[in-house]
C-alpha cells in the first residue's frame, strides 16, 4: 500500500470517484460534501462528548484505596496498567492507519479519536498521581514489562501494529484494522467492570466515573472501526481474510480470559473465572455479528453483567444507540453521563 500524498493538486474529490482507501483525495475537508455520511454524525457524537478528567474529585478514592483488600489493590493497579498501554498505543497509532484513507471525512473522525485517546491518557496520570502512593506509580507504568501474562497480550497487539509500519502490505494493513477493532471492542470490558463492581459497592466511585466517561468514548471507536471494515469491504470483495479474522479473535479471548483470570481471579464480588469466560466469549460473539460475521462461541449468548449495562453500555443501547446513525445526534455530557451510582 501507499500512503496518501499530503499535497495532491491533481486529486479528485467527486464522490463517485471517492475511495476509504486506495483512493486519490486532496485531503480538503469539505464537510459540505461527503460520500460516507455515516462519519459526520459519528463526528458529532464524539465530539458532544468532550470532557476534562480533573473535574472529577477523586478525594474519596484516595482513601478508599488505602482500604481496599490486597486482592483489590493488585487488580485496580494492573488494570490501570493494562489500559495506561492500551491507550497510549492507540494515542501514537491512529495517525499511522489515517495515512492510508483517503476519504477526509473519516481521517476528521480518526483525528477526534486521537485527542480522545490522548485525554484517556491523561485520566490515568490524573488517577495515579491523586491516588496512589509515590512509591508505587513506577511499579504501575512497567508493569507490562515484569508480568509476563501482560507482556505477552500488549506484544500480541503491538506486534501487529508495528509490523504494519514496517512492512504496509494489505494484509498487514486488514490486520491493523481488525486488531484496532479487538482492541477498542474486547479489550477493555473486564477491566471496565472491574471498576464498576467496586462502585456498586461504593469504592472507587470517582475512578469508576472517570472510566465510564472513557468507555463512552471506546464505543464510538468501535463503530468507526466497524464502518471502516464494511466499507472497505464494501469497495474491496475479498480484502479482509475472514478465517484470519476468526483466528485473531480466538486468540484475543483466549489472551482476555487468561489476564482477567490472572489479574481479578475469583477474589471481587460479582466477577469469578466462569463469569470471565462467559462475558468475554459473549462480547466477541457480539463484535463479529456486528462486522456481519458468525459467532463462534456457541451458546454464549447473553450478558451476564446485564445488571451492569445500563452504566457500561457495551451493547450500545444506550447514549451511543445502536441505530444512530438512523436518528439525530444523541448529546450525552459530562455531567449527565457520570451518574446514577446511587440508583443501583
Amino acid at each position: 500500500m501507499d500512503k496518501k500524498k499530503l499535497f495532491n493538486p491533481l486529486g479528485n474529490d467527486s464522490l463517485d470517484t471517492r475511495k476509504i482507501i486506495k483512493g486519490n483525495s486532496t485531503n480538503i475537508f469539505n464537510l459540505n460534501n461527503v460520500k460516507y455520511s455515516w462519519a459526520n454524525l459519528l463526528y458529532r457524537n464524539m465530539m458532544s462528548n468532550f470532557w476534562i478528567p480533573e473535574k472529577i474529585d477523586l478525594s474519596n478514592d484516595k482513601n478508599d484505596y488505602f482500604n481496599l483488600k490486597d486482592s483489590e489493590k493488585n487488580a485496580y493497579n494492573g488494570i490501570l496498567s493494562f489500559l495506561i498501554f492500551l491507550d497510549s498505543i492507540q494515542t501514537n497509532n491512529i495517525s499511522n492507519i489515517s495515512e492510508f484513507i483517503t476519504a477526509p471525512e473519516i481521517n476528521l473522525v480518526l483525528s477526534i479519536q486521537t485527542f480522545q485517546e490522548a485525554i484517556h491518557s491523561q485520566s490515568y496520570q490524573y488517577i495515579i498521581e491523586s491516588i496512589i502512593p509515590k512509591e508505587l506509580r513506577d511499579n504501575i507504568y512497567d508493569k507490562w514489562r515484569d508480568d509476563p501474562i501482560l507482556f505477552e497480550r500488549n506484544k500480541y497487539i503491538a506486534t501487529i501494529y508495528q509490523e504494519f509500519i514496517d512492512y504496509p502490505t494489505d494484509k498487514n494493513f486488514s490486520k491493523v484494522i481488525i486488531a484496532n477493532y479487538l482492541l477498542e471492542g474486547l479489550y477493555f470490558y473486564n477491566g471496565f467492570n472491574f471498576f464498576y463492581f467496586l462502585a456498586t459497592q461504593n469504592k472507587m466511585m470517582g475512578t469508576s466515573d472517570i472510566i465510564k466517561l472513557i468507555n463512552r468514548d471506546e464505543l464510538t471507536h468501535i463503530v468507526l472501526f466497524k464502518q471502516i471494515f464494511k466499507e472497505i469491504q464494501n469497495e474491496n470483495p475479498n480484502y479482509f481474510d475472514i478465517d484470519l479474522i476468526y483466528e485473531m479473535f480466538h486468540v484475543a479471548v483466549n489472551q482476555e480470559i487468561k489476564w482477567t483470570k490472572h489479574i481479578i481471579g475469583n477474589n471481587i464480588p460479582g466477577i469469578t473465572d466462569h463469569t470471565t469466560e462467559h462475558y468475554t466469549k459473549y462480547l466477541a460473539n457480539l463484535r463479529l455479528k456486528d462486522l456481519g460475521l458468525d459467532p463462534i462461541f456457541e451458546g454464549f449468548n447473553d450478558n451476564p453483567y446485564s445488571l451492569l449495562e445500563k452504566y457500561a453500555d457495551t451493547a450500545g443501547n444506550g447514549n451511543v444507540k445502536a441505530n444512530f446513525f438512523e436518528g439525530t445526534v444523541t448529546s450525552y455530557n459530562m455531567s449527565s453521563s457520570i451518574s446514577g451510582w446511587d440508583e443501583f
